[in-house]
């Protein structure tokens, strides 16, 4: 312990770590949704600023977290190639506590080493404010947007993204099981432009780490939360320890069993470049992709007891493992 904690202060002194801290957190995102110092033309994120020894004093702690407190059960990380350019796609859940990224991203490390390199496409909060984004871009995040991902793509890395963005996050109790990508495609666009190889990566479990009673997409048309804080809602959650409160507010997850799955590469063998600009061509993909990864989320949720996982997962936790979802 006193050897993890002498390399996190060397990682993260004191005075960022009280930034960083859920009051800091909260401050920066009020800061943000009332345009105190925000920049609407932030640059696209360079992924050689992704710093592995942050990282593994992060996962060092997040991983006995993963195998204790959420019962982590992870399949299919063979079908996540070991070198080049691959866009990982996920649905999103938990809200601001984005679990399923974290726990993604540490089981490719746990299997195939700090060296594959995961790139996170994150909302603009993280960059607008000094401190978050210093973090953020050690932490490997990018800015999200096409450019960004090209740049990792560039050097043979790997891109994580969740499309479904704040409706899959938000999403009610009742659709917790459900895929929510609205009619967003430019995760589409962008495999295909750079002919890169989508891996479905799905998540049973973050969604019941709170309880989303309304996703708030009326309140957040009322407002205007897309003008500013770049979101289409305002959802009302019971959560620990506030009990019902926003959404938008840092909590302390429930002990929830988390599963993930990656599935088989998806390729589009016959599309070239162009069909990026062809609408007819990423609607189809963008189905494709959708009816995929519903089908793995589907098969996660397939017995399973809400925050006790499902009935054939009895075993002790296993961690990362190589086979199919």
């Amino acid at each position: 312990m006193d050897s993890w904690l002498a390399r996190a202060r060397r990682q993260v002194p004191l005075r960022d770590a009280l930034a960083l801290s859920p009051v800091g957190i909260v401050a920066k995102l009020a800061a943000y949704a009332l345009g105190i110092h925000r920049d609407r033309n932030l640059p696209a994120t360079d992924p050689s600023l992704r710093d592995p020894e942050l990282l593994s004093v992060v996962f060092d702690v997040l991983r006995p977290i993963a195998r204790t407190y959420f019962r982590w059960d992870v399949r299919g990380l063979d079908n996540v190639p070991a070198t080049g350019p691959v866009l990982l796609v996920g649905n999103h859940n938990g809200g601001l506590e984005t679990t399923e990224a974290y726990l993604t991203l540490l089981a490719i490390w746990d299997a195939l080493g700090p060296e594959r390199a995961v790139h996170g496409l994150a909302h603009d909060v993280l960059f607008d404010d000094p401190t978050l984004g210093k973090y953020a871009r050690r932490f490997g995040s990018l800015r999200a947007c096409h450019e960004s991902a090209r740049n990792a793509f560039a050097a043979g890395h790997a891109v994580l993204v969740y499309p479904g963005s704040d409706l899959d996050s938000f999403r009610p109790w009742s659709a917790r099981k459900r895929v929510e990508l609205g009619t967003r495609d430019g995760f589409v666009r962008l495999a295909l432009r750079e002919q890169v190889p989508v891996v479905p990566v799905l998540a049973a479990g973050p969604q019941e780490q709170f309880i989303v009673l309304t996703r708030g997409d009326a309140i957040g048309r009322r407002i205007g939360m897309k003008r500013w804080a770049r979101t289409e809602v305002f959802p009302i959650v019971l959560s620990l320890p506030w009990g019902l409160t926003s959404g938008f507010t840092p909590y302390v997850p429930l002990p929830a069993q988390t599963s993930l799955a990656f599935g088989a590469p998806i390729r589009f063998p016959d599309l070239g470049p162009e069909a990026a600009d062809d609408p007819r061509a990423v609607e189809s993909c963008r189905a494709e992709i959708a009816a995929k990864m519903q089908a793995i989320l589907d098969e996660l949720y397939r017995g399973r007891r809400p925050w006790l996982g499902r009935r054939d997962d009895r075993a002790p936790p296993r961690g990362p493992q190589v086979g199919t979802p």
